[in-house]
């Protein structure tokens, strides 16, 4: 009886790691989230402080834009936890947006050749 005894407790120390990975939790450190709220206040004090100084222009949209993409980045990395995802699922949700984003560009430089052949064409 102690021998079946002394069995089922190995057995339930050797499925202990299994049965906590089953339940699915991963446990972050609390210093990684509060890095990046940190990164998060500092670079939205910088996108409001682009209006606040009162950069105008190119550079003004720049600026906030790469804010924005930054801010993002840093929330869909860790908030979405796709820092510790696979790569393969990483690239099955980043990959479209990042091919929107390079066909918008194509489609701006078009715009850019279309109208200015219309102004050469059929004038202003």
């Amino acid at each position: 009886m102690a021998q079946a005894a002394a069995h089922g407790q190995a057995q339930e120390e050797a499925l202990a790691p299994v049965a906590h990975a089953a339940e699915g939790h991963q446990q972050h450190p609390l210093k990684v989230y509060f890095v990046v709220w940190g990164w998060l206040f500092v670079l939205s004090a910088c996108s409001y402080l682009v209006d606040y100084i009162g950069i105008q222009g190119h550079l003004r949209w720049s600026l906030i834009l790469i804010f924005m993409v930054l801010k993002a980045a840093l929330i869909v990395a860790v908030f979405m936890h796709m820092a510790w995802e696979r790569l393969a699922l990483a690239y099955a949700i980043l990959l479209p947006p990042i091919a929107v984003l390079v066909f918008v560009t194509i489609m701006v430089v078009e715009s850019d050749h279309t109208l200015l052949s219309r102004m050469v064409y059929f004038g202003q």
